[in-house]
């Protein structure tokens, strides 16, 4: 790999190169890994190796192992019941041989992980500095005050104000993205020689996302350190690796600079991943949805009268001086047979907007017609003629559905709430529902826990139109899925649309999959829509700064677009 110049003397943690990058022996050397948990084997004979101050992404659906090999440069798998074979050779550590001792010395000191989630990773007891010096003592022989000082300075320099104050908050006082920056700091505190980064944008919004990837592209070029960088998100490796490898069901199936196999991927698996990405450039290729039943394409939609219709609509928590507006004024419509792609990032009001359109939160105020009656003020008994037309397809299918309960008994819950008593005839709807999202019928009698990330989205689609909905909102729906399973869910919808007529409500925080899907877009920020149009006006030219700067931070496929769009976020940074 091309090694980087030395930052400038006197730049924040400017330290150059380690004299270990001089070192022609490489900091990673994996020689036929494999990983097997019981019968499934995740990781079959994989290679690779990582120089000294290199960058490599490991890309892959899930499922593909890459995760599984990563922890294993750390011996992470030791006493789970896996088995491990191969060599690892992790800054001169035969991990595989490595005693407790010396997996200890490793840890923490010379390579260190950044994990998908901070808050499973992160004591919700302690404040955040405290966890950091308590990493930084375990390698360093130093007091606690000066364990505290080293966790100020490196939380400073990940970016978080005010760090002095902030090293006391707990994680739950964080935004995401604060916390994932923490993680980093965490890693940062012993100087270490490698960093793994496992899935560290997965669930964070665009600007935050872009925040987090230049700041390890900066971290790395200011101390020399290798990055391995796993992700689903083809976007995140070219923005941040010299080298990328795909996996696919444990083993390589194709390895090389980033540019050249993001251009010209010789391998199919790899041009089909590739084809699933969502691009921000690409205009929405799905025509317009048809009507209910056989009616012609909605191509006057504008004309028809709206199925839904929010006005002034507003929302606020807390009370007092501690009185937020998290929805502040927002007027749209929705048509049948049209998606309406609500975007921002988090905390923009998205989320808390879409529940108060199917009624799963009451407004504060503004007026909420449906099909042109009045629902935003009705009793919970006067909504209930309305709750099956109105459905909602939640982000988080774990946490939507009973893990005590078959699936096929969570699809059935609308069918036996609308008075249905007739076992067999609730069975067979059931089965043709679930085989209509692509599952099967006899899926029924499984459990959630049974099924992968977009198994279980699909059976949360198959309940939300167990009711016969007319609008679905969908909140954050392919936010945590690989990108061919996010394509075949958006794939899904969109014929279900075409062929129930049924207006879409799309809140993502992924403007390349909002392009993908909707017909007219809104943009959110800090509870009001300072944009709102149709889709490809929207994205060809913005009119709003907020607009633009989400658009900015989008990956690109192409590490020369994403370097010159670095470089210009560093500029509007400065200014």
């Amino acid at each position: 790999m091309t090694p980087h110049p030395e930052p400038p003397a006197g730049s924040p943690g400017a330290t150059g190169r380690p004299a270990e990058a001089d070192d022609p022996t490489p900091l990673v050397d994996v020689t036929d890994l494999t990983v097997e948990f019981g019968p499934v084997k995740a990781v079959d004979r994989l290679s690779f190796t990582l120089e000294a101050g290199g960058a490599l992404g490991v890309v892959g659906e899930s499922g593909s192992g890459k995760s599984a090999a990563a922890h294993a440069l750390l011996g992470l798998h030791r006493n789970t019941g896996a088995r491990v074979g191969g060599s690892v050779r992790v800054a001169g550590t035969d991990v595989n041989a490595a005693d407790d001792r010396a997996l200890r010395a490793l840890r923490g000191a010379k390579a260190a992980v950044v994990f998908q989630d901070p808050l499973s990773s992160l004591d919700p007891y302690h404040p955040v500095g405290d966890q950091i010096a308590e990493v930084y003592r375990v390698h360093r022989p130093v007091s606690r005050k000066a364990a505290r000082a080293r966790a100020v300075e490196v939380l400073d320099r990940v970016g978080i104000p005010d760090a002095a104050r902030r090293s006391r908050l707990r994680p739950h006082e964080f935004s995401g993205g604060m916390r994932q920056r923490a993680l980093i700091a965490m890693a940062l505190a012993c100087e270490p020689r490698l960093l793994i980064a496992d899935e560290p944008t997965t669930a964070l919004d665009v600007t935050v996302q872009a925040q987090i990837l230049d700041l390890l592209h900066d971290l790395r070029h200011e101390t020399g350190m290798g990055l391995l960088l796993v992700t689903h998100d083809v976007g995140v490796a070219a923005e941040s690796v010299d080298d990328v490898l795909v996996m696919r069901r444990g083993t390589e199936v194709e390895r090389g600079p980033v540019a050249r196999v993001l251009s010209t991927p010789r391998a199919p698996y790899t041009k089909d991943l590739l084809a699933a990405v969502p691009r921000v450039e690409a205009r929405r290729a799905v025509p317009v949805a048809r009507a209910a039943g056989d009616a012609p394409p909605v191509a006057g939609a504008q004309d028809a009268a709206p199925l839904l219709e929010a006005v002034d609509l507003r929302r606020a928590f807390g009370r007092g001086s501690g009185r937020v507006a998290a929805v502040d004024g927002v007027s749209l419509t929705v048509r049948a047979g049209e998606t309406l792609g609500i975007v921002g990032e988090s905390g923009s009001g998205k989320t808390t907007l879409g529940r108060m359109l199917v009624r799963l939160l009451d407004p504060t105020a503004g007026r909420l017609r449906y099909r042109g009656r009045e629902i935003g003020a009705l009793s919970e008994k006067e909504l209930r003629p309305f709750r099956r037309e109105l459905q909602m397809v939640f982000q988080d299918p774990v946490a939507s559905l009973n893990p005590r309960r078959s699936v096929g008994e969570s699809v059935a819950d609308p069918l036996r709430a609308a008075g249905e008593r007739d076992e067999g005839r609730v069975r067979e709807r059931v089965g043709a529902l679930l085989e209509r999202v692509g599952l099967e019928p006899a899926h029924f009698e499984r459990y959630p826990h049974e099924f992968s990330g977009g198994q279980r989205q699909r059976v949360g689609i198959a309940r939300a139109l167990a009711a016969e909905p007319r609008l679905i909102v969908c909140d954050e729906p392919v936010s945590a899925l690989d990108v061919t399973t996010q394509a075949q869910v958006v794939a899904l919808l969109a014929e279900l649309q075409r062929e129930l007529g049924i207006g879409l409500v799309f809140i993502a925080h992924d403007l390349a999959v909002v392009r993908q899907v909707s017909d007219r877009v809104a943009v959110m920020r800090r509870g009001v829509i300072v944009e709102q149009g149709e889709a490809d006006e929207v994205y060809a030219d913005p009119r709003d700064p907020y607009t633009r700067q989400l658009l900015a931070a989008v990956p690109a496929l192409d590490p020369g677009i994403a370097a010159a769009r670095r470089a210009a976020r560093r500029e509007l940074a400065r200014a």
